[in-house]
């Protein structure tokens, strides 16, 4: 129910009830401008956009706080929520006077500051869930942070590092004994840190020659190590080649002393898998032996993908392999990689050449037909 009423002093005075039954009134001077406010209120309300005008007297923090406890994260992701809201620059501001500029301030800051493209593309992400979440619950009308520029990113095969197959060679070189095997397990298997450190005797399938991925270690809210499925339900089987498998029994052999299928592959003194910071202490330390720098223990994944896609595996192969959601991942992550038209046309020329020419001058130089 809509109605504008004039009011003694001259004014007009437009009101309407939301669905809940509450009454909201302003006043105009003019009735085109009563008239003009009450037919957006009503639009929205057909629409399904109308959004209580006070419900927006929540600050982003305290909107936070009571959205999150809702969300299902596991724990990073809650931990790079928590980063990204905190480190707004509008935290305290209610979410109704939340302007684009806000954001745009927000994001020119932490340029200034020298965080990296990514890592600004990954906090704004974030924080447009969060708004995004006061959308659907009817907070605010719109999102804020909509088209907001943020600063460009390198092109994905600028920024990827993919080590040669000398550094590998090094690195399992002068790497500590204990821990080549799990440089392995990621250079020839595509496991994540956390996949391998969760791997257990019994994942490894010396029969069938293959490694299961059903586990990972995450780093938990206190910083304590946690076991969760893998990233994004990639849970997998992996074929492992005979070098690796026959790397990995014998660093069974050499350093694991209890028994049974459920002995961690990689364990820390306490028998307890490896933290991503012990992990991290022992790659640096490879680096170091072996004259690297630069490197990712992450880009052994890389380095991996790379050889299976320059083996001529299609793009379903890969995504088995590494585990990813969907071929799209695997594709806008490493589609650089697979050769593109041009390439197979220059292969196809090059082999029909070969074919017309080698053959004639083989015969010239023989004297054979």
């Amino acid at each position: 129910m809509a109605s504008i009423a004039r009011r003694p002093d001259g004014t007009y005075r437009p009101r309407y009830r939301d669905a809940d039954g509450k009454e909201h009134a302003r006043h105009f001077k003019r009735k085109v401008d009563a008239q003009r406010w009450l037919d957006e209120v009503t639009a929205s309300v057909v629409t399904g956009t109308y959004v209580d005008p006070k419900a927006g007297r929540v600050t982003l923090s305290a909107f936070y706080a009571t959205w999150a406890a809702r969300q299902v994260w596991a724990p990073g992701t809650e931990l790079a929520m928590g980063l990204a809201v905190r480190s707004a620059t509008f935290t305290d501001v209610e979410l109704r006077l939340l302007r684009r500029s806000h954001v745009e301030y927000w994001v020119k800051q932490m340029t200034a500051a020298g965080l990296a493209p990514g890592t600004v593309h990954t906090r704004v992400q974030n924080v447009r869930a969060v708004l995004r979440g006061a959308v659907r619950d009817r907070v605010i009308a719109t999102d804020p942070s909509d088209g907001v520029a943020l600063p460009r990113r390198r092109r994905r095969e600028h920024a990827m590092g993919i080590p040669t197959p000398h550094q590998v060679g090094a690195l399992l070189a002068s790497a500590d004994e204990r821990f080549t095997t799990f440089i392995a397990v990621c250079a020839f298997g595509g496991l994540r840190l956390g996949e391998a450190a969760a791997l257990q005797v019994g994942d490894v399938d010396f029969l069938r020659r293959r490694v299961v991925v059903s586990r990972q270690v995450q780093r938990g809210p206190n910083g304590t190590a946690e076991l969760r499925a893998p990233k994004h339900g990639s849970e997998r089987t992996v074929v492992a080649p005979d070098r690796l498998l026959t790397l990995i029994a014998g660093h069974v052999e050499r350093h694991l002393t209890a028994d049974g299928p459920g002995r961690w592959l990689f364990p820390t003194p306490t028998g307890t898998p490896p933290h991503q910071n012990t992990v991290g202490h022992q790659w640096r330390k490879a680096l170091s032996a072996a004259g690297l720098t630069g490197l990712r223990l992450h880009d052994l994944r890389h380095f991996f993908a790379s050889g299976l896609i320059a083996s001529g595996c299609d793009v379903v192969t890969v995504q088995r392999a590494l585990g990813h959601a969907s071929a799209t991942t695997t594709l806008n992550t490493y589609g650089h990689l697979w050769p593109d038209a041009d390439d197979r046309t220059r292969a196809a020329t090059d082999g029909l050449m070969s074919a017309a020419l080698d053959d004639p001058a083989d015969s010239l130089r023989t004297g054979r037909p």
